[in-house]
């Protein structure tokens, strides 16, 4: 998701046909005009809809990877991914570059030869260790797998 500072969000999505995700067969990219405002707590009320739009451009997918957390805490507090867990059906993982202090059951990853600096993993219908596994095995050299890298280009316009 991109919020550009004159308004609107746009939502990305790459799909691959491997679990390396190495092999990006389809980009997609959706426009909202309207955003929901922020509010603590609620951030899922600002993506889900544009989320919803970019998921609706592309074939059925089995499994969803967004930038962020699953959950909140241990207890299940559902953060963006469970809120698109819910809205689908569909299996997530979810890759946070920060971590957030009552999340001590993600798993930190760490990716790239020289990073000190984790990623998080939560994960909702889909093995929290396997789900670690698998971002740590995605394509790319760098701290954050390529296909997020790309995702995060699209959003931002940087074709």
């Amino acid at each position: 998701m991109h919020y550009p500072p004159a308004g609107g969000a746009r939502a990305a999505l790459v799909v691959s046909s491997s679990t390396r995700f190495d092999d990006l067969v389809e980009e997609r990219t959706a426009w909202r005009d309207t955003v929901a405002d922020y509010q603590p707590g609620q951030f899922y009320l600002r993506e889900l809809p544009a989320l919803a739009a970019v998921l609706a451009t592309t074939s059925p997918v089995d499994l969803l990877i967004v930038d962020g957390y699953v959950d909140l805490d241990p207890a299940g507090t559902p953060g963006l991914g469970a809120h698109v867990r819910d809205a689908t059906g569909l299996p997530v993982i979810g890759v946070a570059k920060t971590e957030f202090h009552a999340a001590t059951h993600a798993v930190p990853v760490l990716r790239g030869t020289a990073t000190t600096k984790p990623l998080f993993v939560t994960a909702a219908g889909y093995d929290l260790a396997d789900a670690a596994a698998l971002v740590t095995a995605m394509a790319g050299p760098y701290r954050f797998p390529d296909a997020l890298k790309r995702v995060d280009s699209l959003a931002r316009g940087r074709d």
